[in-house]
């Protein structure tokens, strides 16, 4: 049988690989982005609740209208937008799906999509499927930040979408208020999509305040962001995010989401409203998150590895130019199988695989696991 594939270059993803070099090496697994521990007690609880009352038949479409109203209190807390829960917040099956049903309802073959790149592995397949061409703007080590400048260069009469991501996977860069005014003047006058990936705006370090399009009203009039309650509350095989957009972009997004996925977990979606009523259940999380970051980074400190500048994510870039040569994948496979530790090399992050002789390493693990990887790391 023929097939003529449409994504002809894809195979298995490097987090499986990762993930499963790890199992055959009996590594410590800090390549693939999830913790090691579970959910708070309070929020399982609510989802058995939900489940014994019998909330187990189809959600609305666009989502349960509980869990809508708790986002919509969420964002004008956070970013002193109002939304309207009818007409600007679609539930989704996770982060992933709400990003690939974005991109499909706005891409279409020949249309251009900028990539900020190293960007998550998920954006190019999605772009690709649906018949776009991906333009790469590439950060590069150790400060991974963008010249927009040169991105507006990257613009022509094809571009459909600019796809960003704050705070960012893999490097932990985030993106600041003038940034975010440097998209408004490139954006302005233009009929271009601003996607916006925001599953850590909660991870966010150092006294920093996440920079949401949310908060800047002339790039919201044209973009589609996008969150994830798996990133927020340690429950990421959930799968449940949901995309915020102007009633324009959203009615579009959802004619797509309907015959994609149509409704999404429905006990969970009850089991997060009633989780969101208490704010601090997220408002805690920079505080939680760095200092994980700051015990991994502790527990790293005698060895040769570098650790770059993390500003946000579970992940911790480090540089292993004073430890090997050799290209990152190869560093990667060699140091699972040698210290028993499993990254996840940066260039695969890249259209165009860049080696800047740096890995990414999750942080999102119990203390054990972290002062573990320093011990086995402390032999390089």
């Amino acid at each position: 049988m023929q097939i003529d594939s449409k994504l002809p270059d894809v195979g298995l993803s490097i987090f499986s690989v990762m993930s499963q070099l790890a199992g055959e090496q009996n590594a410590l697994n800090l390549s693939q982005g999830f913790p090691n521990y579970d959910p708070a007690p309070a929020l399982r609880e609510r989802v058995a609740h939900h489940l014994a009352a019998g909330a187990n038949q189809y959600a609305p479409m666009t989502g349960a209208p509980a869990l809508r109203q708790r986002i919509v209190e969420k964002v004008k807390r956070l970013y002193g937008k109002e939304l309207d829960l009818t007409k600007e917040i679609t539930i989704t099956a996770g982060a992933t799906q709400a990003l690939f049903t974005a991109i499909t309802a706005f891409v279409r073959p020949g249309d251009e999509v900028i990539l900020i790149e190293p960007a998550f592995d998920s954006y190019a397949p999605a772009i690709e499927v649906n018949g776009g061409t991906v333009v790469a703007y590439e950060m590069r080590a150790p400060d991974y930040r963008i010249d927009w400048n040169a991105v507006d260069a990257l613009i022509t009469d094809r571009t459909r979408m600019i796809l960003t991501n704050t705070p960012h996977n893999p490097t932990g860069t985030v993106l600041e208020a003038a940034d975010m005014r440097a998209l408004e003047g490139l954006l302005r006058g233009t009929d271009i999509i601003l996607l916006s990936d925001e599953v850590y705006e909660h991870l966010i370090f150092d006294g920093r305040a996440h920079q949401s399009v949310l908060r800047y009203p002339s790039l919201y009039r044209q973009s589609l962001a996008v969150f994830s309650f798996g990133k927020t509350f340690h429950a990421t095989g959930w799968k449940v995010g949901y995309a915020v957009g102007p009633p324009e972009l959203m009615a579009e997004f959802r004619k797509v989401h309907q015959y994609n996925v149509f409704s999404v977990n429905h006990p969970v979606q009850l089991a997060l409203a009633d989780y969101l009523a208490q704010p601090a259940h997220y408002l805690g999380l920079p505080d939680f998150y760095q200092q994980k970051r700051d015990a991994l980074v502790a527990a790293l400190a005698p060895t040769p590895l570098v650790p770059l500048p993390c500003a946000g994510t579970y992940f911790q870039l480090y540089d292993y130019s004073a430890v090997s040569d050799l290209p990152d994948v190869e560093f990667a496979d060699w140091l699972t199988r040698k210290y028993k530790v499993a990254t996840i090399p940066v260039s695969v992050f890249y259209t165009d695989p860049k080696q800047d002789n740096v890995v990414r390493v999750c942080f999102a693990k119990d203390e054990k696991t972290l002062a573990r990887a320093g011990e086995l790391l402390s032999k390089l």
